[in-house]
């Protein structure tokens, strides 16, 4: 599993190639958005956007193909995991 804590509104790469499992944890308030992005590049949320989520808040998105980008529209106390694993028996 990868981990990113994020605090700014810098455009994070959390990860690149295919996550099975995103997870973002609200670790504050934030009076804004975080967009949840299935992609490397641009800016437009295809996955979701949060708006102001509440500390303890905790979202999961499945099946990001190309990678999971996140970008906050404010100064934010935020983790976001994504695993990779693809299971199976």
């Amino acid at each position: 599993m990868i981990y990113s804590y994020i605090t700014s509104t810098t455009p994070t790469q959390v990860y690149t190639g295919y996550v099975k499992k995103a997870i973002v944890q609200v670790n504050a308030a934030l009076t804004g958005t975080i967009k949840v992005i299935d992609n490397t590049t641009g800016t437009t949320a295809n996955v979701a956007t949060i708006t102001n989520p509440t500390v303890g808040s905790v979202y999961e998105y499945w099946g990001l193909t190309v990678g999971l980008l996140i970008i906050a529209s404010a100064t934010c106390d935020i983790t976001v995991s994504a695993d990779l694993s693809r299971g199976g028996v």
